[in-house]
């Protein structure tokens, strides 16, 4: 017995300290940002770095808004969400309720793989098969807005299908049952009953693609056009946060390089106010309901 105890105070301090290393990894992270970031906000002035329209490091005297590359970034996601959210949560539901086995064992692991597809792979799907399609169908020369939104629509697929599977299963039977003895149909049991159940975490499932679609980088900068500028239309090339940091990082020196830390802390602020923000809409969607 004095064995056993000693076996699970030892298993009790692993993951204690497995967890203090994870906020650890994350506080560095902040701290190395922050401390590199913010003051060449304060040189360059606030307003004018995150509400500046031009970005121009190499001219004399030196520019470093970053606006027109913030609306860029919003708009992608934007698109990425409109795309992959409704295809990844109605894929879950197909999955979890209406998918027969033998047909199940294909679409399953062929939507896992999605996940692990290089990020550089999809950039050359994009460039080499939806790029040329929209000069074709739409104009412009292809590299834009909407190429971007659709790739990482489908980029952002497995995250959502694969938490929002896990959702719905999770709900209990009795739900499903309960709403067809009442009379329901088959179709309005699930998406009446089974997926307001699971909406806590369907939710998660959105917000960790959000993430995924904000952050992504090599895929972009392939199909994004890198122009920096406000879209006017769907066929407009934009460039992002994360194509600005990575485009120029390289040859980067000084305030130019601090700016571009700078960019990277604006977009942590961006996925910390959009966790936070759905979050609070979880917990007051969990108190109402």
């Amino acid at each position: 017995m004095r064995l056993s105890n000693i076996k699970e105070r030892a298993m009790q301090g692993v993951f204690f300290l497995t967890a203090l290393a994870s906020i650890a990894a994350v506080v560095l992270i902040c701290i190395f940002l922050f401390y590199n970031g913010v003051p060449a906000m304060a040189e360059i002035g606030l307003f004018n770095f995150i509400g500046g329209t031009e970005w121009a490091p190499t001219n004399v005297p030196a520019s470093y808004g970053i606006f027109t590359m913030i609306i860029g970034s919003i708009y992608v996601t934007a698109g990425a969400v409109v795309i992959g959210v409704p295809i990844g949560i109605l894929t879950a539901v197909f999955l979890a309720r209406f998918c027969p086995k033998p047909l199940y064992k294909v679409i399953k692991p062929a939507t896992e793989l999605l996940a692990g597809i290089p990020s550089i792979v999809y950039g050359f799907f994009g460039l080499m098969v939806i790029v040329p399609f929209i000069r074709d169908n739409f104009g412009g020369d292809g590299t834009s807005l909407l190429a971007a939104s659709i790739v990482l629509g489908i980029m952002i697929l497995p995250t959502i299908i694969g938490v929002s599977e896990s959702a719905i299963r999770a709900v209990p039977e009795n739900y499903y049952e309960g709403a067809l003895a009442l009379g329901a149909t088959r179709e309005r049991s699930v998406f009446k009953t089974m997926l307001p159940a699971a909406k806590s975490g369907i939710l998660a499932g959105v917000v960790l693609g959000i993430g995924r679609a904000i952050g992504e980088t090599m895929a972009v900068i392939l199909i994004a056009g890198n122009q920096v500028q406000i879209p006017t239309s769907l066929t407009d090339g934009v460039r992002t946060l994360t194509a600005n940091i990575v485009l120029e990082m390289g040859y980067s020196t000084g305030l130019h390089r601090q700016a571009l830390i700078a960019t990277g802390v604006v977009l942590f602020v961006f996925i910390l106010i959009i966790t936070l923000s759905m979050q609070a809409i979880k917990s007051r969607s969990e108190k109402n309901g």
